[in-house]
């Protein structure tokens, strides 16, 4: 197998640099998509069910993009016409998701056409976001991969930090940050159509900078013989023959994945409950935060700052992480740091925590930033311990299919999120789901997943 050159840094970036993109848009749906479909009308009991959508579509997207990329070759690349084509769609739907209250339609409706442009959004994120995993699997050197996967991580979370703090930077600037009786707000709607511009930009800066190698090149480069090239196999078979690595490190990504699908989901409605002190409306039949009050507001627009500041968390535990000597200590270090943040949020509130000289929105700044070593942790650790297990042509295909272990766990934790949180009592004082201790829950999770660390098998070529 003729051997990868090395790649300067900025070759390295540039490979990655469309992610910040991506991200941007992957951000704006993390931290919007529960306030949009609240206040579209939905329960907190059915937010979960909402966001099976995402992961659902991840599981069929990445590993059909894995596997047709394998076998495609144009002028353009191999894994980049995939990339540009989830990005165009993705611009078009973010484009048209939070106007689904602004077309005077019927709540149901309304809903409606939010799960589907959701389902379109995710989708093409998806289908945009794996082939740059790809392109660090193809083209970087073992020597390197470390370097490029923390390149592509601070990528990540510099992206998310811009999706994050979106909104509430047009609302300080003067950009409402509430509206009528369930449209969305102005300072969200204007966030997706920045988002959305980015996002193509960055995407049109990689197509033109990233030349992939010919299949000839990228056969010796990567150890493909004919024989492999000829070889009629499928995904069950891969999966048969896939490493060890793949299925140990898929059990803490379970629980890790299972844990951030409740943080995006429920976080608006317990910082509004606990932290903001929304107040509540009874509608006849129950008794749910009003979504239309200045406090819940604020709060859904401090979701993206403290969102933000889980990613300034991840960005400098990344810079930690490669000093452990043993990537599995990095692990389960990052796992319970996070674990202990996300506990910690169940007692930011005036009853635990009341002090004169800073407000406790300003307090939730710390267990974020604790999550945010988690996050850096799920980003980087997995693919490297993955990638450096697989070897020949069927790298695409692989990480097509771990995204299973990163889509199983969040559809099955937002198909029981409903049920879990209605065996809890309701908030007293208020009469509302509890939808903080989600949040707990995702400690527990991540406590579980830094105990399975210890199955993981390492393979180093």
């Amino acid at each position: 197998m003729k051997a990868k050159p090395d790649l300067s840094f900025w070759k390295l970036w540039n490979l990655s640099f469309g992610f910040f993109g991506v991200q941007i848009a992957y951000a704006l749906q993390s931290a919007n998509i529960s306030r949009i479909f609240s206040t579209l009308g939905a329960d907190p009991h059915d937010l979960s069910y909402f966001w099976i959508l995402p992961p659902l579509m991840g599981i069929l997207v990445q590993p059909i993009v894995g596997v047709a990329s394998d076998k495609t070759w144009t002028r353009f690349g191999r894994r980049i016409p995939y990339l540009f084509i989830g990005a165009l769609i993705a611009v078009m739907v973010m484009i048209m998701l939070p106007n689904a209250g602004s077309f005077g339609l019927a709540v149901s409706t309304a809903m409606i056409f939010g799960l589907c442009s959701l389902m379109l959004l995710d989708t093409s994120i998806n289908m945009a976001m794996q082939p740059f995993k790809m392109l660090v699997g193809d083209m970087v050197n073992e020597k390197q991969k470390g370097l490029a996967y923390s390149i592509q991580s601070f990528l990540c979370n510099a992206g998310s930090l811009v999706g994050y703090i979106f909104p509430i930077m047009l609302t300080w600037i003067g950009i409402s940050n509430i509206a009528p009786t369930g449209v969305v707000p102005d300072s969200v709607i204007i966030s997706f159509y920045a988002g959305a511009a980015i996002l193509i930009l960055c995407v049109i800066y990689t197509t033109v900078k990233v030349k992939e190698w010919p299949p000839q090149l990228y056969a010796e480069y990567n150890g493909i013989t004919k024989e492999e090239k000829s070889e009629k196999t499928n995904v069950f078979k891969l999966l048969v023959k896939a490493p060890k690595a793949f299925w140990t490190v898929g059990l803490v990504q379970f629980f890790c994945w299972a844990a951030f699908l409740y943080m995006w989901n429920y976080t608006c409605g317990a910082l509004a409950a606990n932290t903001f002190d929304a107040p509540t409306i009874t509608d006849g039949t129950k008794t749910v935060l009003n979504t239309m009050s200045e406090e819940y507001q604020n709060a859904g627009d401090w979701v993206g700052v403290v969102f933000a500041v889980q990613a300034i968390g991840s960005v400098l535990w990344a810079l930690v992480i490669p000093r452990f000597s043993n990537k599995k200590t990095a692990y389960v270090v990052s796992l319970l740091i996070g674990a202990i943040g996300f506990i910690g949020l169940y007692f930011v509130n005036d009853q635990y925590i009341n002090l004169s000289f800073i407000d406790n929105k300003y307090v939730l700044f710390l267990p974020f930033m604790m999550i945010g070593c988690a996050w850096a942790a799920m980003l980087a650790l997995p693919f490297t311990i993955l990638t450096n297990a697989l070897k020949g042509g069927h790298l695409g295909t692989y990480l097509g299919l771990f995204n299973g272990t990163i889509c199983i766990p969040q559809i099955v934790a937002a198909a029981l999120g409903g049920t879990i949180l209605s065996l809890f009592p309701m908030m007293p004082g208020k009469g509302v789901a509890p939808e903080i201790n989600m949040l707990v829950l995702s400690g527990v999770l991540l406590i579980a997943g830094a105990l399975s660390v210890s199955f993981i098998k390492e393979h180093e070529k």
